[in-house]
């Protein structure tokens, strides 16, 4: 039996684009591999009319950041009712707004650290809440543009009001959760395995821990109590839920466990496009789990809908 024709949708506009390029080159790959017939498409404003023509069974989305992520794209692939990977128009929208996404999370019982959004001009003379803290842009991935600051830090970081900051007016200032870097991965309604992220030399999972191979290290399974890696397989699938996500997303958390084991667990935020890159999260996490490369996107996109 022919496999389902699978337009593969790559690039985009975003800062994010060179991982695209990677993530979809690498799910196209597989795709074939799995004896589906794949199209890769960088993807230009040109990408409804392109669409289109091509009508393709599904639309495999491998597009990060604003754009690919954050229902452009989605409400696109709505209108020319292609089957579409990953989350749909609400929960994508919703996801990419950190702020907001963490509004509904902490309304569904998810634990999160307290925050506020700003103007960056605000915040150049006197410190937005008693350090440490983090200034991140509300609507960005990769951890681009974001900012720690120290508890021994005299002003506000000067870069966020620079002209250099590409990232937006608003920015999101949340509590610094100190502790480790867990991460979970949800598929369909199955919360898979926990991870922890250690980063090699870096202050925190920044791009370079993320992209650059070994950046980081991964544990999978995290070395965390059966309780704590329970617990956040839960939060995990509760936010997927609470948010609407769809397919495959993974959601963030810190972990404080230095003076106790049950520690304080705070959720980050849900990412609805999770990379899929040689050194990305989600598919090491799957093949713990039992699930190969090949096999994960084979159902991502046997799951493929529209109205998501």
């Amino acid at each position: 039996m022919t496999k389902k024709h699978v337009a593969v949708l790559m690039g985009g506009f975003s800062s994010e684009r060179p991982v695209s390029i990677s993530s979809g080159n690498a799910c196209a790959d597989a795709l074939e591999a799995e004896g589906y017939r794949v199209t890769r498409v960088d993807v230009g404003r040109d990408v409804g009319a392109v669409l289109a023509e091509l009508r393709p069974d599904v639309a495999f989305n491998a597009l990060h950041g604003p754009y690919g992520e954050d229902g452009l794209i989605q409400g696109v692939l709505e209108y020319l009712e292609i089957p579409y990977t990953h989350s749909g128009v609400l929960a994508s929208a919703l996801a990419m707004n950190k702020e907001q996404a963490k509004r509904v999370a902490r309304a569904a019982g998810i634990p999160v650290a307290e925050s506020r959004v700003v103007n960056r001009f605000d915040i150049r003379g006197e410190h937005p809440m008693v350090p440490p803290y983090v200034v991140k842009p509300v609507a960005e991935g990769s951890s681009f543009g974001v900012v720690i600051v120290r508890e021994d830090q005299s002003h506000p970081p000067q870069i966020v009001s620079s002209p250099e900051w590409n990232y937006g007016e608003a920015v999101m200032v949340e509590r610094y959760v100190h502790g480790r870097e867990l991460t979970c991965a949800v598929m369909g309604d199955v919360a898979l395995g926990v991870c922890e992220i250690i980063p090699t030399g870096h202050a925190f999972y920044d791009y370079d821990s993320k992209y650059v191979p070994g950046g980081s290290k991964h544990e999978t399974p995290a070395k965390i109590s059966p309780n704590i890696y329970q617990k956040i397989q839960t939060l995990a699938l509760k936010a997927h839920q609470a948010i609407g996500c769809r397919g495959v997303s993974r959601s963030d958390f810190r972990y404080d466990d230095r003076h106790s084991e049950n520690g304080e667990i705070v959720w980050l935020e849900v990412n609805t496009q999770p990379g899929m890159t040689p050194t990305s999260l989600v598919p090491e996490i799957a093949a713990h789990a039992g699930h190969s490369f090949g096999d994960l996107l084979s159902w991502m996109v046997e799951d493929a809908s529209c109205l998501r």
